[in-house]
Formats: C-alpha cells, sequence, structure tokens
C-alpha cells in the first residue's frame, strides 16, 4: 500500500511527521493517518509528495518500484 511507501520515504530522508504534516498544509495527526492507512491522501498530496522527495507518483503508489 502506499503508506508504507510514504512512511519509508520520509523515514530515508531523516524527517518527521511534522515536517511532512506542514509540507502538505495539515496536521501531524491527519498525516499520521494518512501513513497508517487510516485515511486516504488525495492526488493533490501526492503529486506535492512525489516532487518533494523526487520521485513518480508511481511510485508512491506503489505501480512500479522505478523511482
Amino acid at each position: 500500500m502506499y503508506y508504507r511507501r510514504i512512511r519509508e520515504l520520509r523515514e530515508d530522508s531523516d524527517k518527521l511527521q511534522k515536517d511532512i504534516a506542514k509540507l502538505l498544509n495539515t496536521t501531524q495527526q491527519h498525516y499520521s493517518k494518512i501513513e497508517n492507512g487510516a485515511t486516504e491522501i488525495t492526488a493533490d498530496r501526492i503529486v506535492i509528495l512525489a516532487k518533494y522527495y523526487g520521485v513518480s507518483a508511481d511510485y508512491i503508489l506503489e505501480l512500479s518500484d522505478e523511482k
């Protein structure tokens, strides 16, 4: 699931949930729910994360293993 990938990307970049929440203009609590798969992430936020981490949206969505 995509939430594993976004957690992996965040941890690999040594960022905290609150840092990414700020990037996505949301709260740390809401972002935590996204990372845990408790709530869905919107397409516009996937695009933001893909640009931020320098990966494709397909990579985040686990449609590809190629970053």
